[in-house]
């Protein structure tokens, strides 16, 4: 087979459609139109997805990941180990400064957790009873200087909600998204176009907020002009799957 349509990749990769689309969309994964509209496949398609799973893996953000999908076309392996061995050394050093983070912070909380299993004082809590104790609230950022002003990078891409729950949220985003009227791919995210009425602008603010609430490595930003309403959806790189199943463009 020389060529593949997008729900024949999908299920010989397991790769979903919708992140199909978006890798597309982010410039990882092209594809050709048949004449009546349809995406196809070409036959390194498999292949270009392995390695793109792979640098996943590896914690590669996607815009490295297409610079080394140019290499990677070329066909030279000893290239593409050589523009991998310094990205690979990175993330190398990132994961170790993330570790010392978390084990000093792994260390105060036991420290805490210490002073919270002595008696507790008569009355209410004051600054010496450890009900109060100064402890960071989370890991400082891997690169500050990326994410400053942008917490959502840091937050663990984990949703709260399960099961029937999360199948209804899905559904929830499906129906809604299933009415705009245009989309385009944003670096980390996507824009969705809605109708700018104030009932639909009431619906997707209400959804953004209750999206977020449980899964907080969302970030949302609504714009409201008199001829459209544009929500911004933005996630860290780890959480483009989940972008694209939700927000991810149409066939």
């Amino acid at each position: 087979m020389t060529s593949l349509r997008i729900s024949q990749l999908a299920a010989q990769t397991g790769v979903p459609a919708t992140t199909l689309r978006y890798y597309e969309t982010a410039g990882l994964l092209p594809a050709d139109r048949t004449a009546t509209g349809y995406r196809v496949y070409g036959p390194d398609a498999v292949e270009r997805l392995a390695f793109i799973s792979s640098a996943k893996t590896l914690g590669l953000p996607l815009e490295e990941i297409r610079d080394l999908l140019g290499v990677w076309e070329q066909g030279v392996c000893a290239a593409v180990r050589e523009r991998m061995v310094p990205l690979v050394a990175e993330r190398i050093a990132d994961a170790d400064r993330r570790q010392a983070e978390l084990a000093g912070f792994s260390a105060r909380l036991v420290g805490v957790h210490e002073q919270l299993s002595t008696p507790a004082p008569a009355g209410g809590c004051g600054p010496d009873c450890g009900c109060m104790a100064t402890v960071p609230g989370a890991v400082p950022p891997t690169r500050p200087e990326e994410t400053a002003g942008e917490p959502w990078r840091d937050v663990p891409v984990a949703c709260t909600l399960d099961g029937p729950d999360l199948g209804e949220r899905t559904a929830q985003w499906q129906r809604l998204t299933a009415r705009a009227t245009d989309r385009r791919a944003v670096p980390d995210g996507m824009v969705l176009v809605f109708p700018a009425t104030p009932e639909l602008a009431a619906e997707v603010a209400a959804l953004a907020v209750a999206e977020q609430d449980c899964c907080a490595f969302f970030d949302f930003t609504l714009h409201l002009t008199p001829a459209a309403l544009e929500l911004t959806v933005r996630a860290p790189d780890t959480a483009a799957e989940l972008l694209a199943d939700l927000f991810g463009a149409d066939a």
